[in-house]
């Protein structure tokens, strides 16, 4: 099955899998099975089969999957057996936490590049990185054969800019500003609203 034939609700369930082998591995577990997978995420053990199906078959009946190869098939497959380089736009509070993070490089991405639009701002250092000017963010881009951009804007500016990482050449966008981006077909879009998520978690309280 290609990968545009996948529902992408099963993709966005793999990296949750690919979290639950690694603590595995880190345990010195070396195979586990559907049923232990499911316990451990709250997710049947017929769906983890079904999701893994569309990819191939990576256990034996009754003896399991080995962990450490399931999980390398699935970073195979997220394509996080390499690293990817992401530019972060937008250094304010937010910005500045996740330049500092350091969860990303283990999971198969590194900040390289760090852009703001504050001539305030512009030449400060975090890290290593120095913070650039919006206008540098092509050749950066072009120059590192950068895809992937982290938005950390107002919501307000927020698709001028996602427009300009299109233009520049990336090609995945995952934004932070509480607003739903209108891009071209062909980009990816994934929206990260912590508000949005409180407001489902009050609905129940």
């Amino acid at each position: 099955m290609s990968p545009k034939q996948i529902p992408d609700i099963v993709v966005g369930r793999l990296p949750v899998y690919l979290r639950a082998l690694s603590f595995l591995a880190a345990e010195g577990i070396q195979v586990t099975s559907s049923q232990e997978l499911g316990k451990r995420l709250g997710i049947s053990a017929a769906q983890i089969r079904k999701d893994l199906s569309h990819f191939g078959e990576f256990g034996k009946q009754g003896t399991g999957y080995n962990v450490a190869f399931l999980r390398d098939q699935l970073k195979r497959i997220l394509k996080v057996d390499r690293e990817w380089p992401v530019v972060l736009i937008g250094i304010g509070d937010l910005g500045r936490a996740l330049a500092h993070y350091g969860g990303f490089v283990d999971r198969g991405f590194r900040i390289v590049a760090l852009f703001d639009s504050d001539p305030a701002k512009i030449g400060q250092k975090i890290g290593e990185m120095e913070i650039m000017s919006m206008d540098k963010l092509a050749d950066v881009v072009r120059e590192r054969d950068i895809q992937i951009a982290m938005l950390t804007v107002p919501a307000v500016h927020a698709q001028k800019v996602a427009e300009a990482c299109l233009a520049a050449g990336i090609k995945s966008v995952l934004n932070y500003a509480p607003i739903t981006l209108k891009l071209p077909d062909g980009t990816h879009i994934q929206h990260i609203d912590p508000v949005a998520h409180l407001q489902r978690m009050t609905h129940y309280l």
